[in-house]
């Protein structure tokens, strides 16, 4: 499958959240329309860095204000990330990524909105990225993955050929990597390190400002990052309500939530292979192997597992039939484990021999606490 066409069909977390109907859909919205101007007072009281966009009041651009035209001449060839949030609540985040300031005008123009309902980030955009992380910090620690390449690739799932993602856990004193990665390691104790806010009084403040919460003097929360030689270490997301959401996970073991691997039993009824936890839970159920390619039509009966390469948005009414859902790709804090976190659907994402060792029709059982997928009986057998 193409990955640069899958990747445009796309959509963030809160659109995925709107889409199911959740109940606080709402308040997720906010808390990412509004994670800049959070991050930029995190930046202010202890000094986080973050990219920090240039903002604009949409009619500004339509009506070409000067201070408009004075940053699209002098930085109309910088790379950037263009979205437009809107006031109105009712209405839908648009955004575009990877092209210069200058080329994000055009896809601007195509745009169909009242320039009076929307406000322009345009948030710098790094041409090469060496680290981005995905990860949470609670009471118990931090657990999250780290890849050597772009955050969408943890976001969404997908992951480059040779750059899978490195699952880590850290409980206050040690950092473990599954597969280690001295370097990885080495990484996420300095961007965790830039969370810890020494000073109690911007602590208190964080606390009546934003209702913070600290594991020791560690500020915790969802977070996402992006390192690039260009930039160098930006922080690009602080959520508080997904931070609260896995405030009962306990850092993962170093072993759990590993890269997969084959079967580890030659009798086909033993079968188990090993993912990382998107969604924690256990459920027994029959297969229904639907791939990403063969989604259009594909149904699935309430209460059987889906079984897939990869979700998309459009797996979402799956999703939420499904008795639990097991990918072969994926990650643990993934847009779609979030789903099911959400759903209350055992997940189990970034299971290697997935799909040579299940069929459709199989009955398999999920463990979500341990992070294996195991074959209970093959349904081809019944038919001999």
């Amino acid at each position: 499958m193409d990955l640069s066409t899958l990747y445009k069909t796309q959509i963030s977390l809160t659109e995925w959240f709107q889409r199911m109907g959740l109940e606080n859909s709402e308040a997720h919205r906010k808390e990412d329309n509004d994670k800049r101007e959070r991050l930029a007072v995190l930046n202010e009281y202890f000094g986080l860095p973050f990219d920090r966009p240039t903002q604009f009041a949409v009619s500004e651009i339509v009506s070409s204000s000067p201070r408009f035209e004075e940053f699209l001449k002098t930085r109309g060839s910088e790379l950037c990330a263009l979205r437009l949030i809107p006031i109105d609540p009712a209405l839908s985040k648009l955004r575009t990524r990877g092209a210069s300031i200058a080329e994000s005008m055009k896809w601007f123009a195509l745009q169909e909105i009242d320039p009076e309902k929307y406000k322009a980030d345009f948030v710098p955009h790094p041409a090469d990225h060496v680290w981005s992380t995905i990860f949470v910090i609670n009471q118990h620690g931090a657990f999250g993955q780290i890849v050597a390449g772009s955050h969408n690739q943890l976001t969404q799932g997908f992951y480059d050929e040779g750059t899978e993602p490195i699952t880590f856990s850290w409980n206050g004193a040690s950092m473990e990597s599954n597969p280690k990665n001295g370097d990885a390691e080495a990484h996420l104790l300095e961007i965790i390190g830039m969370l810890r806010v020494v000073d109690s009084a911007a602590r208190e403040k964080l606390v009546i400002e934003f209702g913070a919460k600290f594991f020791g003097e560690f500020l915790c929360g969802y977070f996402e990052t992006a390192s690039s030689k260009q930039f160098g270490t930006w922080f690009i997301d602080w959520n508080r309500i997904l931070g609260e959401s896995y405030g009962d996970m306990t850092s993962l073991h170093p072993f759990m939530g590993g890269v997969g691997g084959g079967p580890e039993s030659e009798s086909v009824e033993a079968r188990s292979l090993r993912g990382q936890i998107g969604s924690r839970g256990s459920v027994t159920g029959r297969a229904r192997v639907i791939r990403a390619v063969d989604l259009v039509g594909a149904d699935i009966e309430p209460g059987e597992i889906l079984v897939t390469d990869m979700t998309t948005p459009d797996f979402l009414p799956l999703m939420m039939k499904a008795g639990g859902v097991v990918t072969a790709w994926g990650g643990i804090l993934s847009h779609a484990a979030i789903v099911c976190r959400e759903l209350g659907k055992p997940c189990v994402t970034n299971v290697k021999g997935l799909l040579e060792l299940i069929h459709d029709g199989d009955l398999i059982g999920i463990d979500a606490i341990e992070g294996t997928v195991n074959m209970i009986f093959r349904q081809s057998s019944v038919l001999k």
